[in-house]
Order: C-alpha cells, then sequence, then structure tokens
C-alpha cells in the first residue's frame, strides 16, 4: 500500500504533537493538509510542519483524497465533522474528549460503524511501556484503582468555560478515568463531589478546580480518581495504583511504573522508558487501516469513557450517587 494519506482538523498543540509524530513514520505515512478556522494562524502551521492549508474542511476532504483524519479540536467544536469524514471513508483519530454529551458521541461512533472505517481515540496513555507491561502481566484479576492528575494552570481560555471544555473532569482526568475502565471495565455506579475553590475571583473560570470520584463495581471492585487545578505550577502530575489478584502496579506516568508480585515468590520489575506514545498510537493507527484490524483504542472507548464523566460531573451536581 502506499503512504497512507494524513490530514489535519484543529492545528493547534496537541495537533503539532500529533504531526511530529508523523514526521518519526516517514515510511507510512504522509502529512498533507491542515484545516482551521483562522487562517493566519493555519497558515503558520503549515509553514513549520507543511502541508496544504484550509480553512473549509469539507474542500480538505473533497480535494486532498485522505485515508486519515487527525481531529484535534477542542471539544466544543465538534459539530458534525467526524460524521462527514466517516460518510466519505476517511479514517479517523479523534481526541478525547470526542464530544460534551453523549449525543454527539454516540453519533460519532455510530457513523464510523455504519462507514467500517477504522476509527481511533486519542488515549495515548495506553501505548505507555509501562502500561502496555501492565496488560501483558499475569496479575490476575484487578480489584481496586486508585489515580490523580493534579495541575496548576489557566490553560486556554475555552478551557476555563466548562460550557466549552466540559470542565477538568471532562477535559483531563478523563486520561486517568480511561485507565480505571480499562483496568476494571464500565463501572455500574459513579458517585463524584466537586467544587470552584481557589479561581473564584477568575474571570471566565467557572469549572471545578477539586474533583473526586468513586467508581462502583456490583462484585465489590472499586475505583478511586481524584483531580485539582490548584498544585503546584507548572507541572502535571500524574499517578495511579493498582491492586490485583496476584500483583500490585504503582505509575507515576504510562512509561514508568513498579510492578510487584504478590502471590507466591514476591519479586519487583521497575519500568522506565522514553517511549513516544504518540508515535506508537499513529502507528498503531496506520497499522489498522493497511492490515484491515481494529485500532488497540476504538471511538467506542472515548463514547464509554466520557459516559463516565459525565455521570461524575452528573452526580456532582446533584448531590447523589448515578447508576450507569
Amino acid at each position: 500500500m502506499s503512504l497512507v494519506r494524513v490530514g489535519l482538523l484543529g492545528p493547534g498543540g496537541i495537533g503539532a504533537r500529533h504531526v511530529k509524530a508523523l514526521a518519526q513514520l516517514p515510511d507510512k505515512a504522509k502529512f498533507v493538509a491542515c484545516c482551521g478556522r483562522d487562517a493566519d494562524r493555519t497558515a503558520a502551521f503549515a509553514s513549520e510542519h507543511g502541508g496544504a492549508v484550509y480553512t473549509d474542511f469539507e474542500a480538505m476532504l473533497e480535494r486532498e483524497k485522505l485515508d486519515l483524519l487527525i481531529v484535534a479540536l477542542p471539544p466544543f467544536a465538534h459539530t458534525g465533522q467526524v460524521e462527514a469524514a466517516a460518510a466519505k471513508g476517511v479514517h479517523l483519530l479523534v481526541e478525547k474528549p470526542i464530544a460534551l454529551d453523549m449525543e454527539r458521541a454516540n453519533a460519532m461512533v455510530a457513523a464510523a460503524d455504519e462507514a467500517g472505517i477504522v476509527a481511533a481515540c486519542g488515549f495515548m496513555y495506553r501505548f505507555g511501556e509501562a502500561v502496555e507491561r501492565w496488560d501483558a502481566a499475569d496479575v490476575g484479576r484487578p480489584g481496586m484503582f486508585t489515580g490523580f492528575y493534579h495541575t496548576n494552570s489557566l490553560h486556554s481560555p475555552w478551557w476555563r468555560e466548562r460550557a466549552l471544555s466540559g470542565g477538568q473532569t471532562v477535559e483531563q482526568l478523563i486520561h486517568i478515568v480511561d485507565l480505571a475502565r480499562h483496568t476494571l471495565g464500565m463501572p455500574r455506579t459513579v458517585y463524584a463531589k466537586a467544587a470552584n475553590l481557589f479561581h473564584r475571583n477568575v474571570e471566565r473560570y467557572d469549572t471545578e478546580d477539586v474533583s473526586a470520584m468513586i467508581l462502583g463495581y456490583e462484585d465489590g471492585r472499586i475505583g478511586l480518581v481524584n483531580a485539582s487545578n490548584a498544585a503546584a505550577p507548572g507541572k502535571s502530575e500524574k499517578g495511579w495504583k493498582i491492586i490485583a489478584e496476584r500483583a500490585t502496579g504503582s505509575f507515576s506516568d504510562f512509561n514508568t511504573g513498579q510492578v510487584v508480585t504478590t502471590a507466591g515468590e514476591v519479586k519487583s520489575e521497575t519500568v522506565r522508558s522514553d517511549k513516544d506514545v504518540f508515535v506508537a498510537q499513529l502507528g498503531d493507527v496506520i497499522g489498522a487501516i493497511t492490515d484491515g484490524r481494529r485500532p488497540k483504542v476504538p471511538l467506542s472507548d472515548g463514547a464509554d469513557s466520557l459516559r463516565i464523566v459525565l455521570a461524575a460531573r452528573q452526580s456532582a451536581e446533584e448531590g447523589r450517587e448515578v447508576s450507569l
């Protein structure tokens, strides 16, 4: 097969990260075009990274004959572009969160399924060396997942507004929630608390800056996840721990962790890597396209993890446990 022709929708920071990863796969893919609403910004992006410039998404789809579209839009900006690309048979990698409501998310998944295309969600943590080592280990049945995401930043103006970003739980903590769901499966219930304690006087900041949730399962397994946007400035600290039947895993990021065997002879393995998870993610998506298989992280995973964080937001608002 010839090189996979790749287009980008959303020439921002995360879009640049994807395009840089594509450059590490020159024998598999070619970046051909980018599309953004701001003509000057999109032209500047193309000047640095290459590709044709578009401000009309339909025109890019029509003219460039893309094989793969990377959708790196803020969550509020999803207005049917994924469905339009799927209808034309273009394969997809959609950044998380894939939407701000389940109606939009389900429409994306349904469009991709109907078109029979490869459609992946951008949960790149799942490609980390430490995460994959745990997945491959003989750990037995997992029973508890605990995790956190702590930072301190005002981010882009749209990020501060819940109507545009969904809030920290939806836009950031979803990475850790996805790992919890990947480990334990879909929970039966979600109970959450959230508040804006430290940014009440910041203009247009109406999302939470502290939150916590409990994921409940019928058989007694449990997930505990929390987040803050009032921690150490200039850092994005995250970590998680998994307690399973035959092993315990402690992770400081997706490439770094320790797996301790707890059944039989107790032994410890440390995993450290500088693996580029964006390159690994794109390699998997491109491989799925060329081999005719499902991607490692299908778009439906994006919908499932979104369902959990939206339930957590509902629980915090209503002060009750929410059933999924």
